[in-house]
């Protein structure tokens, strides 16, 4: 049959055909690299190297620092959440050590008086004012702040001995600033996990990254750093030596540590610390009622804002990490970068099986009326098929149990069910990602493209584990 007499359901099915091929093939690679992810970890976790480790009531809580803590606090248009994060981390970490830099732009006034009120009066509180207008970048305010704390440095004769990153919107650990400062003696960056809080007002939306940090920060940054692959920071919760950020820094020709032209400059200096040969960590540790240390925060509530801050992710780690920083070292550091970097393919798939369903339904509907499918799948497309079913069904049960383990079963079976949500979002921010990648390209100027903060960790009911 000549293609110019095809019916429209006969291309439709041809559609069908290519889109299960191709949607398949991939799904069965993300399988496999997911399984080789799985095995990795529970091999860990068997011999010992992936528990985390128990700390008492009150360990690490208000002892004194082994040198000075800096807390570099970058913000544009906070004010509804900056005062409540400054105000927790002052009463939770009593340290005389201990010094906040919070930042914000000389036209966001609104941000300044939250700080101010936040600080209470407090002389371990420092105020920076950034020079210029904003948004610049997040990089260029943490360089501010990086900046002001040397300045510091210089006048008290007192250097630091630790830099730690954090959010204007985080909760942070009581425990967490000792355990920092008790690891950075092993290692010279150390991480702490991030645990995102589920809001009741957006089980579908904010609720979603609960199971995406979970399992991220339960399993697949234990195996990173237990095969010695550089170590991403997330940006909170995470502590640095500083003389070696001060090496970094040096390298940077005076800008400070921090890329001012990257989208996630947190990342790309977690992948420094390992090229200029430092010691990476991520620490795990729980109480004796069970609750993982780490740092809390509630992530976007609506569609607009989780797809902003995905794009940026992807844009920054997944376009602008091949770019800027290529690919280097062992081959476990060329898996952890492939994983980085999968996004926007991840994304297409993604597409490519939604529309296949979309193409199956209609074919589906039109089998009723008599219209038969001009192929049948061939035997090796039938175990591709029947690979990938198993594979998601194992995916579905070991995102439960990553859940399940932080936030309780009824957790678990919500991040199963908000899948196809976690998808769409996935898949216009890789859609956002590019299109911005492509406009950098052309010489659009890079921008703090932040999403804001409505609500707080410690304004909501506390979230117990369960299971």
């Amino acid at each position: 049959m000549m293609w110019g007499a095809w019916s429209p359901l006969e291309w439709l099915a041809l559609l069908e055909h290519e889109l299960l091929l191709f949607a398949g093939i991939f799904f069965l690679i993300g399988a496999a690299d997911e399984f080789a992810m799985d095995l990795a970890w529970a091999w860990l976790r068997l011999t010992g190297r992936a528990r985390t480790r128990p700390i008492g009531a009150a360990a690490y809580e208000g002892e004194p620092l082994l040198g000075r803590a800096a807390v570099l606090i970058p913000a544009w248009r906070e004010e509804r959440v900056i005062a409540t994060t400054i105000a927790h981390a002052l009463a939770v970490w009593p340290h005389s050590e201990l010094r906040i830099y919070a930042g914000h732009y000389r036209n966001d006034s609104a941000t300044a008086a939250a700080i101010v009120r936040g600080a209470g009066g407090d002389p371990r509180v420092c105020l920076v004012v950034h020079d210029q207008d904003g948004p610049t970048t997040k990089a260029d305010c943490l360089n501010c702040l990086y900046a002001e704390m040397e300045a510091d440095e210089r006048r008290s004769g007192a250097p630091f001995r630790m830099v730690v990153l954090h959010d204007a919107e985080d909760m942070v650990d009581p425990a967490a600033l000792g355990l920092l400062d008790a690891a950075l003696a092993q290692a010279d960056f150390v991480q702490l996990p991030v645990l995102p809080e589920p809001q009741r007002a957006s089980r579908w939306i904010g609720s979603h990254y609960c199971e995406e940090f979970a399992e991220a920060h339960g399993k697949a940054m234990v195996v990173r750093s237990e095969v010695g692959a550089s170590l991403p920071a997330a940006g909170v919760g995470c502590a640095f030596d500083r003389r070696l950020l001060g090496t970094i820094a040096r390298e940077m020709r005076g800008t400070g540590p921090f890329s001012v032209d990257s989208l996630t400059e947190d990342y790309e200096l977690g992948m420094k610390i390992k090229a200029a040969g430092g010691r990476s960590l991520f620490l795990r540790a729980r109480r004796p009622d069970g609750r993982l240390v780490a740092t809390r925060a509630c992530f976007p509530p609506t569609w607009r804002e989780a797809v902003i801050q995905k794009s940026r992710w992807i844009h920054g780690i997944a376009l602008q990490g091949w770019d800027r920083l290529g690919w280097s070292g062992g081959w476990a550091e060329h898996w952890m970068r492939l994983r980085d970097r999968r996004g926007p393919l991840s994304a297409l798939v993604l597409f490519a099986a939604y529309m296949l369903l979309l193409v199956v339904g209609i074919l589906w509907l039109a089998g009723h009326f008599g219209f038969a499918r001009p192929w049948q799948p061939g035997k090796l497309l039938t175990i591709v098929l029947w690979i990938d079913l198993a594979s998601f069904g194992w995916r579905a049960a070991v995102r439960f149990a990553f859940t399940a383990r932080e936030y309780g079963a009824l957790e678990g079976l919500r991040a199963l069910l908000r899948l196809p949500h976690a998808n769409i979002v996935a898949i216009m921010a890789a859609r956002r990602a590019l299109f911005d990648y492509v406009a950098t390209l052309c010489g659009a100027k890079l921008r703090w493209d932040k999403t804001h903060h409505e609500a707080h960790p410690a304004t909501l009911r506390p979230m117990r584990r369960a299971g």
